[in-house]
């Protein structure tokens, strides 16, 4: 099939785009800037702002996967532009061009609106995507594995022995090779209309909790490494007083903003198990602990760590 994607240079985009040309897969793929030709994929010079690249990106396609969106901006503005705007534009492209699956990537974080500017935005860019002929979401936990830029914070935190910690809670992990497995079978047809899954690596404590506890998330990541790593929580108005510094010392490059540390303060982003996707669909076969390590060795071999 034709495949439109958004978000293609992106780290879960490129992953994605990886597996559908495998696949066998013909791809559409947006860009904002020139990019080497390569068999299979027709790039379409754009951003989610030019309604024409929309129409172009959708033209002919079978279906489109959103994946693009912003993860960290300076203000509420700028992730209403990134996410609610850009997700209202590529809906209506996809509308006019007949385009007859839509697939989009929201975040756990829609299910708390009130938390982050982050997650009101996604939540709002879900409303958009409901109006899309079509439409399935996936709402992913954290997801990590090699290209990613977010998660190698902690990797780079984890040589020192003491990994700093948000308060004491649980999260869900998704390796991008399993999310990408996924996002396919859903462009693939997987799924009924109006689907949304809450999909991660299964994982759940012998007490029967989903997820990692933070801790046991920091210990991984130290095994990963080869370092024995002390998890150290930081209490959330310490939290909160480090993202202020980190925004003024790094401006608009901050990892750790005041939008983010509330995000991180909420005790619970597990996947709800009544949510995941159908066994027959798809299931995870990446366990943490090993993509996890598979993600340290990328780092390494790319002079990152």
């Amino acid at each position: 099939m034709k495949l439109g994607l958004t978000g293609a240079t992106g780290f879960v985009g490129s992953t994605l785009m990886d597996l559908a040309l495998e696949r066998g897969h013909r791809v559409k793929a947006l860009t904002r800037r020139d990019q080497p030709a390569r068999e299979g994929v027709e790039w379409v010079r754009g951003d989610l702002a030019d309604d024409a690249a929309m129409e172009r990106l959708a033209q002919g396609c079978d279906a489109v996967v959103h994946v693009a969106g912003v993860v960290n901006a300076a203000d509420r503005a700028g992730f209403e532009a990134g996410n609610i705007t850009g997700t209202r534009a590529m809906v209506g492209a996809a509308r006019k061009t007949q385009v007859p699956r839509f697939v989009h990537v929201s975040s756990l974080a829609a299910r708390e609106p009130g938390l982050s500017d982050y997650g009101w935005s996604k939540a709002m860019a879900e409303a958009e995507a409901t109006k899309a002929q079509g439409c399935v979401m996936v709402r992913p936990p954290a997801i990590y594995g090699p290209r990613d830029t977010e998660m190698f914070e902690l990797f780079r935190a984890a040589k020192w022995g003491v990994l700093p910690l948000p308060p004491r809670g649980r999260a869900s992990m998704i390796h991008v090779a399993d999310l990408a497995r996924l996002l396919l079978a859903l462009a693939e047809g997987g799924a009924e209309d109006g689907a949304i899954f809450e999909a991660d690596d299964g994982h759940q404590s012998a007490r029967g909790a989903r997820g990692w506890s933070h801790a046991e998330l920091a210990r991984m990541i130290g095994s990963a490494t080869g370092r024995s790593v002390l998890p150290l929580h930081v209490p959330a108005a310490v939290l909160r007083l480090a993202a202020k510094a980190d925004r003024a010392f790094r401006g608009s490059g901050a990892k750790l903003t005041p939008d983010r540390a509330s995000y991180m303060c909420h005790p619970d982003w597990t996947a709800r198990p009544e949510m995941a996707p159908p066994a027959a669909l798809w299931q995870p076969r990446i366990a943490a602990p090993e993509g996890l390590r598979q993600t340290a060795e990328w780092y390494r071999a790319e002079g990152w760590l």
